[in-house]
């Protein structure tokens, strides 16, 4: 007998007596369902494999949310990890009960743990003060979250779609448990329970009768002695095997499937209400919270809608502008249906515009963070009202609207209207949220190209407003309109400009115009190219601009659109005329961004008309400090992010260039090096004997040492590599070795396809090589020739001889070359005035060995302590004249050494 019916002895005796009595068939049943009191302590409960697997899913997604509330990742990573192998079990029960359909509470798993890793990801400050072990777990885990849902991409995509609370998930799994459960009327109660049953015996009592009910806070086993009775009366009544109580008999009701029948009734009849309330007018609300589908109620029914009442209204909305607890959302809701209600009264343009304005602002102002983008359906919420905005304007020339109005001073009622707000400020602050989207997206996405599609909305409305502010606006204002125009232009290829020489009759139209009193816009012609309607645009802004920044990038825009094009005299003139090179250090960062883009280009187009010195002295100042990238505003340097704060990589990310105005940094370097190798080699050659001779270029000799550095050069592989086994093979005249290397197929795909008119670089890159390659083969083998034959030159380098006895002609004449031109028999006769190699390493090491002896013996003196003898006199005396004699015995080293290289 258990201590559930354990009482006094005597009643332990009167229910042996009893037990006596029973059959022997009762007996056996009774035996059957009396536990001791060590098995009555272990409940013994019989689940489904269904239940199990949801249970032990149930418990890994607690301690994810427990992990995630303190942030450790480690653990975080490895409870992920456990759930998938857990969900990996339990997908057999899933597919062959659920139908396959995902359990609701996984998703939800997944997806709040998704909004928490990118929440992490994106506070890189947090990331800065995480152990290592938690940023790489971290990483891992957004790894691995990222490759395992795209399995479930689909459900999640309905979850975001249609969020569902955690309990209304709990409410229907424990109904599909109940549901389920009621069809098993063949299984008895105390084997299998519904959920909600096992609930309630936790919280109720033992009945001690039918009528009788006690409380929770009544609840105390053993110690009453109505319940005492009231077992012994159960005793008596199921003749002393109470097993018989807990067994389901065949005339007996359930009462778990009672309450379940009731509820499927109840759901029936809301259902029922539902399709009524339905016809008329209401709509169901499908998961998560009730959400209010009516439009918010601006006013009430019977009031009289006016320009008083509106603007009322209108103020009110304004005033929760910029405070705390305000919805930036349902400010431009209630801003929207304040619009519509205005224009369905027909209330006037002036209201109206004064409505769109404060719609543009709130949208401006959605996003409080000034860092990231706008998203995607503002934005285009954005282009609409600006348009819209755009067409009142064009269509209303009387409407006057500008920032310097004050609000007092408005006229928004009756015409002629004039309204506070500046079209020209907001489409400025349209073009830089455009920019800032452009930045906030991968570069290599398609998301990248589907906004860029939006450029062309955006040109427009710059186009609509210039032709407004043509009459109307200021010069200041034309010059900030045209400014944002010239910048849309400047760095896109136009083939006509590349083909066509530079138009003069455009100038000489434009001075006309300009002396009549015109604007641009009048004298535009018919068929203008960007070149020209840039150069007309820059024109009046150089004329008109009161501000050095707008004129400064305007003219840097010009340089850099006609380098692009091919027209290097033309921007080359215009920069050295500006004299940007001396005031550009006190400009903005902006400014100076836009300058190194337009140097760099500037370099760029003179490589390919063949001034490669020029071009090497454009790019020198970029490509010298191995921060090209950096400067031309087109990614940060990882190497040197730790001298940031945090605050100053945020500004620097925001000047970053759209990816699609990049400039290739790999054909600038190789352009770089390979303009560096033609002037380097060369001089090298012609130098090679000099002790302290200068470097042309300091990063071209770092790649150069890093080759000679390595035990084993292979074939080269990268674009550096090639540039430096160019220079080994033009260092000893293998011009063929040299142009292969350079151009090659590799080279091709890498850099030199990347150009206009791509043949004509290769041939003016082979015909500098040639060049370049005879000079060094002159200084490097002339000394060991008496003459040489002009023909036998071009044949061995395969030019013309009219440029070889160019080539030969100014090396005489700029003393680079000892040697005689002799015309009648077409040959270089050496003068051998140079010392051979061997002389000349000779002269180098007198002059070390000299050196050496004259320190040595100033250090055995001081040794010897000889300053501090009787002879001092003497000695300094002595020491002097030893000096002079060492100081007239190299000036007669140095003046023989000059007599001899003149001596031709």
């Amino acid at each position: 007998m258990s201590r559930f019916f354990a009482g006094s002895d005597t009643e332990s005796e009167s229910s042996s007596s009893e037990e006596e009595q029973i059959p022997q068939k009762a007996q056996g049943i009774t035996a059957a369902f009396t536990f001791s009191d060590e098995e009555e302590d272990i409940k013994r409960v019989v689940r489904s494999a269904r239940e199990k697997r949801y249970e032990e899913l149930t418990e890994i997604i607690k301690l994810i949310k427990n992990h995630k509330k303190i942030k450790d990742m480690s653990k975080l990573l490895t409870s992920f990890e456990n759930l998938i192998r857990a969900f990996v079990k339990a997908r057999p029960v899933i597919e062959k009960e659920e139908k396959g359909n995902i359990p609701k509470f996984y998703i939800r798993c997944l997806v709040e743990l998704e909004d928490f890793i990118a929440e992490c990801w994106e506070d890189k400050e947090g990331r800065k003060n995480m152990s290592k072990n938690n940023s790489r777990s971290l990483a891992t885990l957004r790894q691995k979250l990222r490759k395992y849902i795209k399995d479930f991409e689909t459900d999640i995509a309905n979850y975001r779609s249609n969020p569902t609370p955690e309990n209304e998930d709990r409410e229907d799994e424990e109904d599909q448990e109940s549901g389920e459960e009621s069809d098993d009327d063949h299984q008895p109660d105390f084997i299998k329970k519904p959920a909600k049953a096992e609930k309630e015996d936790k919280i109720k009592p033992i009945k001690g009768s039918d009528d009788e009910e006690s409380d929770d806070d009544s609840i105390d086993w053993g110690s009453s002695s109505d319940e005492e009775s009231s077992l012994s009366t159960d005793d008596e009544k199921y003749g002393g095997n109470l097993a018989t109580k807990f067994l389901k008999r065949p005339g007996e009701k359930d009462e778990t499937k009672e309450v379940t029948r009731r509820e499927k009734k109840r759901d029936k009849e809301r259902k029922e209400r539902k399709k009524e309330d339905d016809d008329e007018g209401w709509e169901e609300v499908k998961g998560g919270a009730p959400i209010i589908m009516e439009k918010p109620k601006m006013f009430a029914k019977d009031a009289e809608i006016n320009h008083q009442l509106v603007l009322k209204k209108f103020n009110e909305i304004l005033a929760a502008r910029g405070k705390k607890g305000t919805d930036r959302s349902e400010q431009i809701d209630l801003l929207t249906e304040l619009l519509n209600i205005s224009e369905a009264h027909n209330l006037g343009h002036g209201i109206f515009l004064k409505i769109i304005f404060a719609i543009i602002s709130a949208i401006f102002d959605y996003n409080p963070n000034i860092a990231t983008c706008m998203r995607g359906e503002m934005w285009q919420k954005c282009l609409d009202y600006i348009n819209h905005l755009m067409d009142i304007l064009m269509e209303n020339p009387s409407i006057i609207a500008g920032e310097n109005i004050l609000e007092e001073n408005e006229q928004l009622i009756t015409p002629p209207y004039k309204i506070k707000g500046c079209c020209l400020t907001v489409v400025e602050r349209m073009d830089e949220e455009f920019t800032k989207m452009l930045q906030g997206c991968d570069a290599h996405s398609p998301e990248y190209v589907e906004r860029l599609k939006d450029e062309t909305a955006v040109c427009k409305i710059i186009e609509r407003l210039q032709e407004y502010l043509t009459d109307r606006g200021t010069p200041s204002e034309l010059c900030r309109v045209y400014l944002r125009r010239i910048e849309h232009l400047y760095y896109k290829f136009d083939s006509r400009v590349f083909n066509k020489k530079a138009d003069q009759t455009l100038s000489v139209l434009y001075d006309v115009g300009v002396m009549a009193g015109q604007t641009p816009a009048e004298i535009k012609p018919e068929d203008e190219d960007s070149a020209a309607l840039i150069t007309r645009l820059w024109k009046f802004i150089c004329a008109k601009d009161t501000t050095d920044r707008i004129r400064t990038q305007a003219t840097l825009f010009r340089i850099y659109h006609l380098a692009l094009h091919g027209r290097y005299f033309q921007a080359r003139d215009i920069l050295h005329m500006s004299h940007l090179q001396t005031t550009i250090e006190h400009s903005d960062v902006t400014t100076m961004i836009i300058y190194n883009r337009a140097l760099v280009q500037l370099g760029l187009c003179a490589f390919r008309h063949g001034f490669i010195r020029d071009a090497h002295q454009n790019l020198l100042d970029i490509q010298s400090g191995g921060r090209a990238k950096e400067l031309l505003a087109q990614g940060l340097l990882p190497q040197r992010q730790h001298e940031r704060t945090p605050d100053q990589e945020k500004i620097e990310k925001r000047r970053q260039i759209p990816f699609h105005k990049h400039i290739n940094l790999e054909m600038l370097e190789c352009v770089y090096l390979v303009s560096a190798m033609l002037l380097e080699i060369p001089y090298m050659a012609a130098h090679e004997l000099e002790g302290r001779r200068r470097m042309i270029s300091k990063s071209f000799h770092h790649q150069l040492r890093n080759s000679e550095r390595q035990p084993l050069v292979g074939p080269p592989e990268s674009m550096r590599e090639h540039v430096v086994a160019a220079s080994k093979a033009m260092r000893i005249g293998n011009w063929r070795a040299c142009k292969d290397f350079i151009i090659n197929e590799k080279m091709n795909a890498k850099v030199w396809d990347l150009f206009h008119e791509a043949d004509t670089v290769r041939q003016m890159i082979t015909q500098k090589i040639q060049e370049e390659s005879l000079r060094t083969y002159l200084f490097t083998y002339s000394s060991y020739y008496d003459s040489l034959s002009v023909p036998r030159l071009a044949e061995m380098f395969e030019l013309n001889r009219s440029v070889v006895h160019s080539i030969l002609c100014k090396m005489i004449i700029t003393e680079e070359l000892m040697a005689s031109l002799d015309e009648p028999s077409q040959s270089v006769i050496m003068h051998r005035t140079e010392p051979t190699r061997i002389q000349a390493m000779s002269l180098q090491w007198a002059d070390k060995v000299t050196g050496f002896v004259e320190q040595l013996e100033r250090l055995t003196d001081v040794k010897q302590g000889s300053y501090f003898g009787r002879n001092l006199g003497q000695q300094m005396g002595n020491r002097d004249s030893n000096f002079q004699k060492s100081n007239y015995n190299q000036q007669d080293r140095n003046w023989n050494r000059r007599n001899t290289q003149r001596a031709y």
